[in-house]
């Protein structure tokens, strides 16, 4: 089983002959949808969904209902409403929806329903939260922790990863910084302090679960 990550929030995951792939916002490589037959989606914001580009696959959707209502007028039936406490199958993963609402930035903005994700793998459940820092109740393998966003915070950030508590962690939600400053120093930080095995995964590279 192997996890590949794209730009900024978007992730696929393959196994055998089973792809699932989760947030494939604006700033995804084309290349995202090769061989997917499932898509999660945490939220309406683009840099999550790309929802003229989605149209144009022949892929199930997964997503809370107002992106779901704006994809289903476009894709049908192959766009499934999904909200916490939800338990379904996605690409012959088992997922389990978690959390509900985006991270304030500011004044109670955006005020937008957002998902997390947990995904069965071989290596535990991988969480994927989306815009938020809810930490399940679950125990998570894989945990991808935002990096970058307005409404985070790197302290927010490694607080994040010590109470989840996962075996493993990798930064998502990066697309604001920049590589050669911004990368570097958010990964000294999260392996002096976030109490786990972490590691970057290059852009459209893979780590093995």
């Amino acid at each position: 089983m192997q996890l590949i990550k794209f730009t900024h929030a978007c992730v696929r995951l393959h196994d055998g002959d089973r792809t699932l792939l989760i947030d494939p916002g604006v700033w995804s490589e084309p290349a995202v949808f090769e061989g997917v037959t499932d898509v999660l989606i945490t939220h309406e914001h683009h840099d999550h969904v790309d929802a003229e580009r989605l149209a144009q696959q022949d892929v199930r959707v997964f997503a809370p209902e107002l992106i779901a209502g704006e994809l289903r007028e476009k894709m049908g039936d192959a766009v499934t409403t999904v909200a916490t406490g939800d338990t379904f199958t996605a690409a012959g993963f088992d997922v389990t929806v978690v959390g509900g609402e985006h991270a304030e930035i500011y004044e109670g903005l955006p005020g937008c329903a957002n998902v997390g994700y947990l995904v069965g793998t071989s290596s535990g459940a991988l969480y994927h939260p989306g815009d938020a820092l809810f930490v399940p109740e679950a125990e998570v393998g894989v945990l991808l922790v935002p990096a970058s966003a307005p409404w985070l915070k790197l302290r927010e950030a490694l607080d994040f990863v010590r109470a989840v508590a996962p075996k493993r962690a990798h930064p998502i939600h990066d697309r604001m910084f920049s590589e050669d400053i911004g990368f570097a120093g958010f990964d000294r930080w999260m392996e002096m302090k976030g109490q786990t095995a972490y590691s970057r995964i290059p852009i459209g590279s893979g780590a093995d679960l």
